[in-house]
C-alpha cells in the first residue's frame, strides 16, 4: 500500500471511487500535532467512493485490523464472492446446529466459546462445530454474511440464532430448549 498526497477535491474523489480499498488518514503538515498517527482523531475507510468503515480515535491495531480484513477481499471479483456465499451455506447447514467458534468443542480458545460449548453440551443437543480461527476468509465472509460481527455465532437449521449473549439470554427465559430443538 503506497501514501498518496490527496490534494484536491477531484483527486480524493478519484482516489476514493477506486473498487479497492482505499484507507484515507486525514492530516495537516503545517500542524505539529500531526506528525504522529497518534494525534489524528479519524481514519476512514472506503471502496467504490463508498465509506466502509472508520476508526475514531488513535488505535494502531484497530486500524490495522480493519484493514486486513478488507484487503481480504481486494481484488476479488463478483464470482469469488458467490463461491464464498455459497460456502458459507454450506458451512451453516452442515448439521442441524452449527457453532462458529475460536477452537473447537474440545478445545475452545476463547471464553465465550468455552461458556457457549459449556451451555450446547449441558442441554445433551447434537452439534458441529466450525473453528474460524484456522480459515480467514470464512472468518471474516461470515461476519458480513450474517451482519454478526463476533463469535461464536450459532445456528439452527440453517438460521443465526445469535452470540453467547443471546443465547444466554434464551436459556434464562427458558426457551434455549425449545429454540434449538425446533422442527
Amino acid at each position: 500500500m503506497s501514501v498518496t498526497i490527496l490534494d484536491t477535491v477531484k483527486n480524493f474523489v478519484n482516489f476514493i471511487s477506486d473498487p479497492s480499498l482505499a484507507v484515507v488518514h486525514f492530516s495537516a503538515n503545517w500542524a505539529d500535532q500531526c506528525g504522529q498517527v497518534d494525534s489524528v482523531p479519524t481514519v476512514i475507510l472506503f471502496k467504490n467512493g463508498t465509506q466502509i468503515d472508520r476508526v475514531d480515535g488513535a488505535d494502531a491495531a484497530q486500524i490495522t485490523s480493519k484493514v486486513k480484513s478488507y484487503s481480504l477481499y481486494k481484488g476479488t471479483t463478483v464470482t469469488s464472492m458467490q463461491k464464498l456465499e455459497e460456502r458459507l451455506k454450506a458451512l451453516i447447514n452442515k448439521h442441524k446446529i452449527m457453532v462458529f467458534m475460536k477452537g473447537t468443542r474440545d478445545a475452545p480458545r476463547c471464553g465465550f466459546s468455552r461458556t457457549l460449548i459449556q451451555i450446547l453440551n449441558a442441554t445433551g443437543v447434537q452439534y458441529d462445530t466450525f473453528d474460524i480461527l484456522t480459515d480467514e476468509e470464512v472468518r471474516q465472509g461470515l461476519k458480513e454474511y450474517s451482519d454478526w460481527p463476533t463469535y461464536p455465532q450459532l445456528y439452527v437449521k440453517g438460521e443465526l440464532i445469535g452470540g453467547l449473549d443471546i443465547i444466554k439470554e434464551l436459556q434464562a427465559n427458558g426457551e434455549l430448549d425449545a429454540t434449538i430443538n425446533a422442527n
